[in-house]
């Protein structure tokens, strides 16, 4: 039996990146697995064409992550979809990295909105069906940096901060309903948002990584596969960082 047979995943922004990755890792898992774009509806469609072509039961929703209306909706397609919804992944994320007095209010709101808001926005919808049925996972992926901090990026670095501590919120919130949330935090990951950071910096980062190596999504697919599954059934309000002195 697979590790996530029978339960209903849901990934937001999962059509790239790291997303694209975890909606692999829990489908192979066994899970049926609905995930969320914004924009790029051909690749969209063509990644879960494939994964339907192996025999996994997929589901994508064009939709912002960053709207309270339409992150209700997608909740409630799922649950008409597939019945249930006992996995829930807050992957959405963009950047916009400037030095705070380059910064604008579009940069700030636009992180904001959608790398934090967002979160919000699925969690709120997701704990309705989930208090339901007495069970389920919530799992955020926040940011090394929102530990840390980091330079050019006090946009992305408090959302994912924020991300933290709404997960240890709700987490406490949760608990007597059966529902875990917990959060990973990675730093440097191969995805196409690092292709766009100057590579001396990508140097300095990857300096102060004790193996000296940019982790790969797949590598933080698994961790989100853990946390979403019967193994971390009394792990909650914890956050994974990634490797960093």
């Amino acid at each position: 039996m697979s590790l996530l047979e029978g339960k209903v995943a849901l990934v937001t922004g999962g059509a790239r990146g790291i997303g694209k990755a975890i909606v692999e890792a829990l489908s192979r898992g066994g899970a049926t697995v609905a995930f969320t774009y914004k924009s790029s509806v051909a690749s969209a469609e063509k990644f879960a064409g494939e994964l339907r072509a192996k025999g996994r039961t997929t589901y994508a929703y064009q939709s912002d992550a960053a709207s309270l209306s339409e992150s209700a909706k997608v909740v409630e397609q799922v649950v008409s979809d597939c019945g249930r919804l006992d996995i829930l992944v807050n992957n959405a994320g963009i950047t916009r990295d400037r030095l705070l007095i380059r910064m604008t209010e579009q940069d700030w709101d636009e992180v904001i909105d959608t790398n934090l808001k967002s979160a919000f926005n699925y969690c709120k919808a997701a704990s309705r069906p989930m208090i339901a049925q007495r069970q389920g996972k919530i799992v955020n992926v926040a940011s090394i940096s929102g530990v840390m901090g980091n330079a050019g990026q006090a946009n992305y670095s408090a959302a994912k901060s924020g991300m933290i501590g709404l997960t240890k919120t709700i987490a406490k919130e949760l608990a007597t309903r059966n529902i875990q949330v917990n959060a990973v935090a990675p730093g440097l990951v191969a995805t196409d948002m690092v292709k766009n950071v100057d590579l001396s910096q990508l140097e300095e980062m990857a300096s102060i990584i004790p193996m000296k190596l940019i982790a790969q999504p797949e590598e933080i697919a698994e961790l989100v596969v853990f946390f979403s599954s019967p193994a971390s059934d009394y792990v909650t309000g914890q956050v994974l960082p990634g490797q960093y002195d």
